[in-house]
């Protein structure tokens, strides 16, 4: 009998997957040296990062896509540089996903395209690296996390403290009741925003797909300010600073109210706060002072967004987690993690201890296991996110069933948990 090789093997497996079969893929039908093939879709920030990572742990980056033939050049050159192979490059990422010899797509487009990305790509078979936070609104965190178990997809979100070994060993911590009992969680992100001033209008720098880049968003004549990175301080493409930069201190916090209460017990009932622009006058709409309080009937959740200054909060790191108990508090951050006492003291110190979250990537698409930020871990993360954002836009409390993940009546409220998407560019079913 002739044995058949990995990429026969993944064809029969989808052909069965698409009968409604199961896809759990044989670790053996990879070769020992054989590299994980990937496609990067959108390379300006942080999917470059991913890719350099991916690529120092084995990977082959086949194939670019980005809408923006500058970024084509100039990130292209990079991942060559780091491979000693020139990217295929390419503009739709539709034909990168009828790639056969493509194994996973890491998505690191604006979070406005996530969900239509990774829904198709799902469907076309491909695993996928998506970054933060995964989804827009909640129904599309739903429907996202759907698709991952329906096409028995690896999803794995780029909340990359869920590999850091200390992050889990702080959370081991919390879980041991070491701490008494956990009252109080706070998460935080103090950093100085500089202006991005009010610029102009104008027309779409030559080679730019600016109707793809919009994609599901509103139609709007090209900003600057509207394009690479600064668009994540619009509500038509971001999460605001929730999303963006709160999402990885609020996972940690998440994590450690999941091993406190468990999976289904992880989301809040009420949600209040106050948000506002505090700091520049300039073209933002989204919030750059922030205190945002989750309530869990047993514990509270406090955000906080200091946009305007990087003093270190709580004596301690510029962004971070802590958990207040009755008998001890722990602070983690990206340095390692400590335990103080009443008195306020460091009882006990653990240093950073590194991880890789795309090795974590790579090695689930090989064994079929979920990754450390799973796709519905990096949800219900995403969707601390949106309710912040929710309470913000409404300018009022909120109050969430955390088993149906709904408003109840509040029909304003209730509005938010979708959106509307410009033609062509509508959410797949799933």
């Amino acid at each position: 009998m002739k044995t058949e090789n990995r990429r026969t093997f993944l064809k029969k497996a989808g052909t069965a997957l698409a009968a409604g079969g199961f896809l759990g893929l044989n670790p053996a039908a990879w070769g020992a040296n054989e590299k994980i093939v990937l496609a990067l879709i959108g390379g300006n920030n942080q999917g470059r990062g991913v890719a350099l990572n991916a690529i120092k742990d084995g990977a082959e980056i086949k194939t670019f896509c980005d809408i923006d033939d500058a970024i084509l050049s100039k990130i292209g050159a990079v991942l060559e540089k780091a491979q000693g192979k020139k990217p295929a490059h390419e503009k739709l990422f539709e034909r990168v996903l009828e790639d056969k010899a493509v194994d996973a797509v890491i998505i690191a487009t604006p979070d406005h395209w996530h969900a239509i990305q990774t829904i198709q790509a799902c469907q076309a078979g491909k695993d996928v690296y998506i970054e933060k936070p995964l989804s827009q609104t909640i129904h599309e965190g739903h429907m996202m996390r759907d698709a991952a178990r329906k096409y028995r997809r690896v999803v794995q979100v780029g909340t990359q403290r869920r590999s850091g070994g200390h992050f889990r060993s702080a959370v081991e911590y919390v879980a041991s009741g070491k701490l008494g009992k956990v009252c109080l969680i706070k998460a935080w992100m103090c950093q100085v925003r500089g202006s991005i001033g009010r610029p102009a209008d104008s027309a779409a720098p030559a080679g730019v797909d600016y109707d793809r880049w919009l994609g599901p968003a509103p139609k709007r004549p090209f900003n600057a300010n509207r394009f690479h990175y600064n668009w994540r301080f619009f509500w038509d493409y971001g999460n605001t600073e929730l999303g963006n930069q709160g999402v990885h201190m609020l996972d940690v916090a998440m994590w450690g109210i999941q091993a406190l209460r468990g999976l289904e017990n992880c989301l809040p009932k009420h949600v209040s706060g106050s948000s506002g622009i505090h700091w520049l006058d300039d073209a933002k709409e989204v919030p750059d002072t922030q205190v945002m309080t989750y309530d869990y009937g047993d514990l509270a959740l406090v955000w906080e967004l200091h946009s305007f200054q990087n003093v270190l909060p709580l004596g301690e790191a510029t962004a971070g987690t802590a958990f207040y108990g009755t008998d001890a508090g722990l602070v983690v951050d990206g340095s390692g993690w400590k335990v103080f006492t009443k008195r306020g003291e460091p009882a006990l110190v653990e240093k950073s201890s590194g991880g890789s979250h795309t090795r974590n990537f790579l090695d689930c698409i090989k064994n079929r296991e979920k990754p450390n930020a799973d796709v519905e871990l990096g949800r219900l993360s995403t969707t601390i996110c949106h309710l912040g954002n929710i309470c913000t836009r409404l300018d009022r409390d909120i109050r969430f069933d955390p088993k149906a993940e709904n408003f109840g009546s509040d029909r304003e409220a209730n509005a938010m948990l979708t959106k509307e998407y410009r033609a062509p560019y509508t959410l797949p079913k799933v």
